[in-house]
């Protein structure tokens, strides 16, 4: 490898050294503590609304550098809502998740008819769902909390309750072969796609790592996936909600990388007025954008409170940064036009091992957001310094 091959693998791959740096950090800080099983477990239900909610946010900020606001807020009015429908007024389970999920897709398509085709700035229209929601959430709840520990089965579905893990079909040995299994087998699948790309970019004759760099990547991530399964399956085996994680993660990864749709939003956030010009609806790419952040809110809503056990008003709040700040460590471009769902769930993962290493550390919450803060600012300096060439520009 040349030194240009070099900076640009590293350059590529940020965000993953970083993420093994800060892990190998916190873990000599926590004598391992971070590493442990139960605390890896935790990493992920903690997180799972994280990565739902920058997943979509993601297609937001692809438009041109756009956010949703009120996805905190909507977390907490579809879990209000739901909360209330199962336990208050004795909705079958089955038709209350139906109920949730149309009432957070339209919510999206609503906020995104004002942004698309009205072309009121998506800050606004999101800051006053924000607003709007976070007082409904109030209004449902009359300012009470709602419990729904009885509701097992909606609860475990969304991975909320004790029994929320896969069961081992191998055994009940203290090592869950199942969960053990699963890895081997994401590893496996990894490398098929992985080699399968390769190939097909070499014969289309577009641009391919190093191949000494290819392998490299391919033996750290397949440890770090074995490691992680090795892991989880220590514990209990697969949370439940990792499931809807893996999900969210595999399709909209295929919608972005696969599909013309998924082109359709990098297309208009790289140069809006070009795309409209060859014909593509922008207007509809921002409608979808929204209406599927909707969706996921919704989603995240009921992981939310199943993990909770409960619906509180104060749910969901922060939740929207948590996935913005996600998406930028991620290296979703600022500007739009540039980001990937993979980068994403590196950047909400790093988010997660940064809260769950300062707890276990004992700092300060105020200082855990002054960290958290920092580093969010660090990666769009990286990412706006990155394009002008490394070059800082002030202006005056």
């Amino acid at each position: 490898m040349n030194k240009d091959q070099v900076l640009g693998f590293l350059k590529k791959n940020t965000m993953i050294i970083v993420l093994i740096i800060v892990v190998a950090f916190f873990s000599w800080r926590t004598g391992g503590a971070i590493l442990l099983p139960m605390n890896v477990s935790n990493l992920i239900s903690q997180n799972a609304y994280v990565f739902v909610l920058a997943t979509g946010m993601l297609l937001c900020i692809l438009t041109g550098g756009n956010i949703d606001l009120s996805v905190g807020s909507v977390v907490c009015f579809v879990g209000a809502v739901g909360a209330t429908l199962m336990v208050n007024m004795n909705i079958p389970i089955p038709l209350a998740i139906l109920i949730m999920i149309a009432l957070g897709t339209a919510i999206g398509a609503f906020q995104g008819f004002w942004i698309a085709f009205v072309r009121i700035p998506p800050f606004i229209v999101t800051l006053a769902g924000m607003l709007v929601f976070r007082g409904l959430s109030n209004v449902v709840l009359n300012g009470l909390t709602v419990s729904i520990k009885d509701k097992t089965t909606f609860v475990n579905l969304f991975g909320g309750g004790a029994d929320c893990y896969i069961h081992d079909i191998f055994g009940n040995g203290t090592l869950n072969l199942t969960c053990l299994f699963g890895g081997l087998v994401a590893t496996a699948v990894f490398i098929v796609l992985q080699v399968s790309s390769r190939i097909q970019r070499s014969k289309k004759n577009y641009d391919v790592e190093h191949f000494g760099a290819f392998v490299g990547k391919l033996v750290v991530i397949s440890a770090v996936i074995v490691l992680f399964a090795y892991k989880l399956a220590q514990h209990k085996g697969i949370p439940t909600v990792l499931i809807w994680v893996l999900i969210v993660v595999l399709v909209y990864g295929y919608i972005t990388n696969n599909t013309t749709v998924g082109r359709y939003f990098y297309a208009v956030g790289g140069n809006e007025k070009a795309t409209k010009l060859s014909g593509i609806n922008t207007n509809r790419v921002y409608f979808l954008a929204y209406t599927n952040m909707g969706f996921l809110a919704a989603l995240a809503g009921m992981i939310t409170i199943a993990r909770l056990t409960s619906a509180q008003p104060t749910y969901g709040q922060n939740y929207e940064m948590d996935a913005i700040g996600s998406c930028f460590i991620g290296g979703a471009s600022a500007y739009g036009g540039i980001g990937t769902v993979p980068g994403v769930i590196v950047g909400a993962v790093l988010m997660g091992v940064i809260n769950l290493g300062m707890s276990l550390m004992g700092v300060d919450a105020n200082m855990q957001k002054v960290v958290k803060g920092v580093v969010l600012l660090a990666a769009v300096i990286f990412d706006v310094v990155s394009k002008r060439g490394g070059k800082m520009i002030v202006k005056n």
